[in-house]
């Protein structure tokens, strides 16, 4: 079949590798393309708690013979693999006859390094079954995990609750329900390892041997690596996956959006290999024989860095908004479960100089907004809060005083008219205070001048 016939050997080996890691082999990289001892990709598996090793030819070619198969017996036995051992040849083509009577043999006589053939016929089925497509050698993406959208051990207005607990004059347990829309964000997890030794005529000058996790966003921009509380979130999570299921989700949701992986897996790896290429790079300082000081820049070929593995996952980014009264109050936040991270509290933030510093925040049930401590007071009558948004306010005795509304106001004049002219004053506790101290300093002085004191 014509398929893959644009990519080089050493491409179809890459596609290779990523189809062996989506089908859920472990440790899957390439050995070196230096050296190739027969052996073009290396794996395990684990079967019935047994693990073993897998050396895998990949053979870009129209037909593969029996001498092919035979080198990669001999490659099995020699690899250096703690535990049971067998092989696979890849192929875009088909296997001769005499290849196949070879494997076939080596399986019929339980042979301890047996060999599994894949033609261009079975690369289709698998293609089909991982996403992989043959005619340019992408591999789309294709997530079923993602992190739990809410606590289940709670419910999906939990945060919410929690957010408005501090908030003063509300009861949490009262709120209406918000409106909750979770937006499932594609993420990728890619690890790989620098491994590459430099070397001049005095010797070994610098050498590489680090393994690198990258937590990326995986949308249609380009990768961006998130910040590490949010890639701590997805990683300490990553065992704790479920299955997606949007019509459960669409269920506990007034909306939900899962939104598509951008670019291929492939594409995701190659942007590993050139990221940790210009990290690695450095330039070294060193003497030669001559006694004279040299440098030399290092930097990593593509062959040095090794995709270990690219695993995706859907990372819920939740909103909810609650309305009470005029105002709406949005509250959103990554979450994995019982954890999360918040990215926007409208909770905490003042309706009217959105400060988010304040040490209280309290509710105007008057009008629904959340206040800073400048922007609210206490209703003169009724002595609950109130908002200077949407008081009414008089003053009495020189000092400002804040009404929920013209009726209390006017209760209050009138209130304020039958006062004693001592309580009147008392309004204005301030004033009040400095007009007795005041009037105790005219009494003092009168007493010093007529010489009573």
């Amino acid at each position: 079949m014509a398929v893959l016939d644009d990519l080089s050997g050493f491409e179809f080996e890459d596609v290779m590798e990523d189809v062996f890691r989506n089908l859920g082999y472990e440790n899957v990289r390439q050995a070196s393309r230096t050296a190739d001892e027969g052996r073009d990709i290396i794996m395990e598996e684990v079967v019935d708690g047994t693990r073993r090793g897998i050396v895998i030819e990949c053979k870009h070619t129209g037909t593969v013979g029996r001498p092919v198969i035979q080198k990669l017996h001999s490659a099995i036995a020699t690899f250096d693999f703690d535990g049971p051992k067998r092989g696979m040849v890849a192929t875009t083509g088909r296997f001769t006859g005499p290849a196949r009577e070879y494997a076939e043999r080596l399986d019929d006589t339980d042979d301890p390094y047996p060999i599994q053939l894949i033609d261009g016929r079975d690369l289709r089925e698998i293609a089909d079954e991982v996403g992989i497509d043959l005619y340019n050698g992408r591999i789309e993406i294709l997530c079923t995990q993602t992190h739990r959208p809410f606590d289940p051990a709670g419910d999906i207005d939990a945060p919410v609750r929690e957010a408005f607990r501090d908030v003063k004059n509300i009861d949490p347990a009262r709120l209406p329900e918000p409106h909750a829309q979770a937006s499932l964000e594609p993420i990728v997890v890619v690890t790989a390892r620098a491994d590459a030794t430099f070397e001049t005529s005095v010797g070994i000058i610098h050498r590489l041997d680090e393994t690198t996790s990258f937590v990326v966003h995986a949308g249609r921009t380009h990768p961006r690596v998130l910040d590490n509380d949010v890639s701590r979130l997805v990683t300490d999570n990553l065992r704790r996956t479920i299955e997606l299921d949007e019509r459960a989700l669409e269920a506990e949701f007034d909306a939900v959006d899962v939104n598509r992986f951008g670019q291929t897996e492939t594409e995701y790896k190659e942007w590993t290999v050139d990221r940790l290429r210009e990290y690695h790079t450095t330039t070294v300082t060193y003497t030669g024989d001559n006694n004279v000081t040299y440098n030399k820049t290092c930097e990593p070929t593509q062959s040095d860095i090794a995709v270990q593995s690219v695993t995706p996952v859907y990372l819920p980014d939740v909103r909810q908004t609650t309305r009470l009264q005029q105002y709406s109050y949005p509250y959103q936040y990554y979450v994995a479960g019982p954890s999360r991270i918040t990215t926007e509290d409208g909770i905490h933030r003042c309706v009217h100089c959105d400060d988010e510093s304040a040490s209280t925040f309290t509710y105007c049930d008057h009008c629904g907004s959340i206040n800073c401590e400048t922007h609210i007071q206490t209703e003169r009558l009724e002595k609950d809060p109130v908002c200077t948004g949407c008081a009414i306010t008089e003053r009495f005795a020189l000092k400002t005083k804040y009404f929920s509304d013209e009726e209390n106001l006017e209760t209050f004049r009138e209130e304020y008219e039958a006062m004693a002219p001592h309580r009147k004053a008392m309004e204005n506790k301030p004033l009040a205070a400095s007009a007795v101290i005041s009037a105790l300093l005219v009494v003092a002085m009168l007493l010093v001048s007529s010489g009573l004191l």
